[in-house]
């Protein structure tokens, strides 16, 4: 929102982008839709009625869906929508939320794409050649996460990739077939041509008497941020940081400790490692000796 005016964001993980959809809920800033399982699933909330508010009203898009939808079905209703919003909203950059819950055979989720299926959604916002930030999300069969996203990233890079996967210290777990792309389930798809038309229909009648490409002028930019002294870009993403670069995140070592509390450990929170006293040189005081009694004298009744 710092560099476009209006930026469409779409979410394809099998909950509702809820988070999201109730950050931009009063402002045409931010479009947001979301297509989801809608009905006893978490988060619960989705209901294509909530369109947003004020001057973000019609600026949030929910598409319900049931169990089972599998992948024609979903590009039935993704390409159309995704094509009317496209044309009406005008957005500047895209983000698209890939959440992998929404494949076959995940733990949690219900539905029944495919990688190419899901990975659809992706192949067409790109061809927009807009900006677009392309981010990760739910998932829980951890291996079909690893294809999903793999797949899906050789698509962005224009690279094709092979079926077969290669043999690496993981390969155990992708057994017995060794592939790349998953095989659709069996489950009934709950999502019928009428349903689905019904809920397109109603979606794309909502946007008919908004602001085309809604005005955004008056938008004052925000200041910049300060910048960190060395650029994450240009480090190896494959070193681990050091102590140093670690220390350097700690602002004061008195933040979260107090020097006159009597617990207060004195090496818990030093700024840098390397300047550690050994245990003797610290100023630890002695311990204390427990109470001593007398043969004649009881030992002290501590109950109340």
């Amino acid at each position: 929102m710092k560099h476009h005016d209006r930026v469409l964001y779409i979410d394809i993980d099998i909950h509702h982008g809820d988070g999201v959809e109730e950050a931009f809920y009063c402002t045409n800033r931010v479009m947001t839709v979301s297509f989801h399982k809608f009905g006893e699933f978490f988060p619960g909330t989705g209901d294509p009625r909530d369109i947003g508010v004020g001057e973000g009203k019609n600026y949030s898009v929910n598409f319900p869906l049931k169990d089972g939808i599998d992948d024609e079905s979903y590009k039935s209703i993704f390409k159309p929508l995704i094509t009317k919003i496209m044309e009406w909203y005008r957005p500047s950059a895209i983000v698209i939320q890939c959440g992998a819950d929404s494949l076959a055979g995940d733990r949690l989720g219900c539905f029944n794409l495919t990688l190419k299926g899901h990975a659809m959604c992706v192949e067409f916002v790109k061809q927009y050649n807009l900006p677009t930030l392309v981010l990760g999300g739910g998932g829980y069969t951890i291996r079909n996460v690893a294809r999903c996203w793999s797949y899906e990233t050789s698509l962005l890079l224009d690279t094709e990739i092979s079926n077969k996967l290669p043999n690496n210290d993981y390969l155990q777990y992708y057994g017995p077939d060794f592939k790349l792309h998953i095989e659709p389930s069996n489950m009934e798809n709950l999502n019928s041509k009428e349903y689905l038309e019904k809920h397109l229909i109603q979606l794309m009648e909502n946007l008919r008497d908004q602001e085309h490409a809604p005005n955004v002028s008056s938008y004052v930019q925000p200041p910049d941020h300060p910048m960190p002294d060395e650029n994450e870009d240009d480090k190896d993403p494959d070193v681990r940081k050091t102590d140093a670069d670690h220390d350097r995140y700690i602002i004061d070592k008195n933040e979260y400790y107090d020097k006159d509390d009597s617990l207060f450990d004195p090496q818990r929170n030093v700024v840098n490692h390397s300047e550690l006293k050994p245990d003797s040189e610290l100023q630890v005081p002695p311990p204390v000796p427990p109470p001593t009694t007398t043969p004649d004298q009881p030992p002290p009744n501590n109950n109340p």
